[in-house]
């Protein structure tokens, strides 16, 4: 008896990204299902989501990490992806992120941003970037290089993390948790291009610090050590 194929669900963030979400869109593997999680668009993204025939989950509540957990949460799928709306990130480098979690070869996967070309990722945002990738070594051991978005893992493991952040915080409090409760993680480089549109989060100087902020206070947590996955 061969087993049921492996579902999957991509989180896609959004904030009106009415532009970018044809060319993000159109790159969702075949027989995986896009979850668009509106975030308080006002230029039309949900309607576009739905007419390109994503399904679509309202988060009222504003925050990058309110938003992915909605989608988290709305997810039935045996493996939930998460990615940029933005156009920075192509959604088909997942699906080696994928077969590597279904095979059971790790529990969470990265990417690792690599800019294909000047000013896809300013300075300050990698600065920031860098200062949170020492950090997290300091507070857990891991050697990654990047909390980029763009990653995968088994939902009912996601939701056994019991992740509380709401704002800038999420992806971090993901791998902290994960690191704590001993699963391995994986980092692959991706590359990373120019964003389509504003950055709601490092757009600037003053967003990417509030976002170390907020990031530095998930690196202050008590450990967690629910949700392992052995």
């Amino acid at each position: 008896m061969t087993s049921p194929p492996t579902t999957v669900d991509v989180v896609l963030p959004c904030l009106n990204e009415a532009e970018a979400l044809p060319w993000v869109l159109d790159r969702i593997p075949a027989h995986w299902r896009a979850l668009v999680v509106d975030n308080g668009s006002t230029d039309g993204s949900a309607g576009i989501a739905r007419s390109l025939g994503a399904q679509v989950v309202r988060e009222e509540r504003r925050g990058f990490g309110a938003a992915c957990h909605a989608g988290l949460t709305a997810s039935d799928a045996d493996i939930v992806c998460f990615c940029d709306c933005d156009a920075s990130l192509d959604p088909g480098l997942l699906v080696p992120f994928v077969r590597e979690v279904a095979d059971g070869e790790a529990d969470l996967v990265l990417g690792r941003r690599r800019p294909t070309e000047r000013g896809a990722w300013p300075a300050h945002a990698r600065a920031g970037n860098l200062a949170l990738a020492r950090m997290l070594r300091r507070r857990t051991g891991l050697r990654l290089h990047d909390l980029g978005p763009l990653r995968a893992a088994r939902r009912e493991a996601l939701l056994g993390l019991g992740l509380t952040d709401r704002r800038s915080g999420y992806p971090l409090q993901m791998v902290v948790r994960a690191a704590d409760a001993g699963w391995r993680i994986a980092e692959h480089d991706v590359p990373y291009l120019p964003r389509t549109g504003a950055s709601k989060v490092t757009g600037t100087w003053r967003g990417t610090w509030h976002a170390v902020r907020d990031m530095n206070r998930v690196l202050n947590e008590t450990p967690v050590r629910e949700g392992s996955v052995r």
